[in-house]
């Protein structure tokens, strides 16, 4: 494996653990402060960010990068909208497994339309993994609006994945990642005209969205953009479920959330899945 391959798995598994401990940060947060108001904050000062510490990057928005990263964008700020939106009529866990159904939907997604070939042993690492995402998220489910907004949301993730690993290779990660978190913004504010934009109220809360916003956002997407050029999607899908482990994990260490047997499990097979399809050749 050349030198890339081997950093890209363990660089998106630090982008998973920061998007699994979002999760327990932002629930207080988002109660005090509108849902698509907090997505703007989040996405627009993650912007704001990158540009300021790089401003020759706009030197580099060509019309191509432009439109490939407009277009990728365009399925993450689907993904996080759908996602919103389904979690305000769900629980956070079907939610949680539902969205971690995009491990499914990748590979399917990348072999009807780019004809990418699944082996038996990738079917399988991904069976494991979605048995171990219905452990951890799941206590009883029904389907309604809810549920299907998030799995539409789960397919628009998988839309990203593909779309990244179709298109950054040859791309300057950074731009990429200005661009498709610039489009994210646009969209979280055209979703605040309905009820109009509020800020957030205080210390606490913006202290989250500064939070999400570099580490969550900026320097995570940068992660996700650079690793896509260098590992197969499927194997990005699989390792990234990982955010429902680290999202387990953290709220039982600071939420004061109780370890069962079945989450334990579920933690389990997540993580053997991983692994597995890691040391799989690509």
């Amino acid at each position: 494996m050349t030198k890339h391959l081997r950093l890209a798995p363990g660089a998106l598994l630090a982008v998973a653990a920061l998007w699994g401990a979002t999760f327990f940060m932002m629930k207080d947060a988002i109660g005090r402060q509108d849902v698509s108001s907090f997505l703007f904050s989040r996405f627009i000062v993650a912007v704001v960010a990158l540009i300021a510490l790089r401003p020759q990057v706009l030197k580099m928005l060509s019309k191509d990068l432009l439109a490939k990263g407009f277009f990728s964008g365009c399925f993450l700020a689907a993904g996080y909208i759908l996602q919103t939106f389904g979690l305000a009529r769900t629980t956070a866990a079907v939610t949680g497994f539902v969205t971690g159904l995009y491990v499914v939907l990748t590979p399917l997604i990348g072999a009807i339309f780019m004809h990418q070939k699944i082996t038996r042993k990738t079917w399988l690492y991904i069976a494991i993994a979605t048995v171990g995402l219905a452990f951890l998220s799941l206590h009883g489910w029904s389907v309604g609006t809810g549920e299907i907004l998030v799995l539409g949301s789960a397919l628009a993730y998988a839309g990203h994945i593909i779309s990244l690993e179709k298109w950054s290779t040859g791309r300057d990660a950074y731009a990429l990642t200005v661009v498709q978190l610039g489009t994210c913004a646009l969209f979280a504010g055209l979703a605040t005209l309905r009820t109009g934009y509020q800020a957030p109220p205080d210390g606490g809360v913006w202290a989250v969205v500064i939070f999400t916003a570099l580490f969550a956002t900026a320097f995570a997407f940068i992660i996700q953009t650079w690793a896509q050029a260098h590992i197969a999607s499927t194997k990005v899908a699989v390792i990234l479920t990982m955010e429902v482990v680290f999202a387990a994990f953290f709220a039982v260490l600071f939420g004061g959330e109780r370890l069962t047997l079945q989450v334990g499990l579920g933690g389990a097979l997540v993580v053997t899945a991983m692994y597995l399809i890691v040391l799989q050749e690509a």
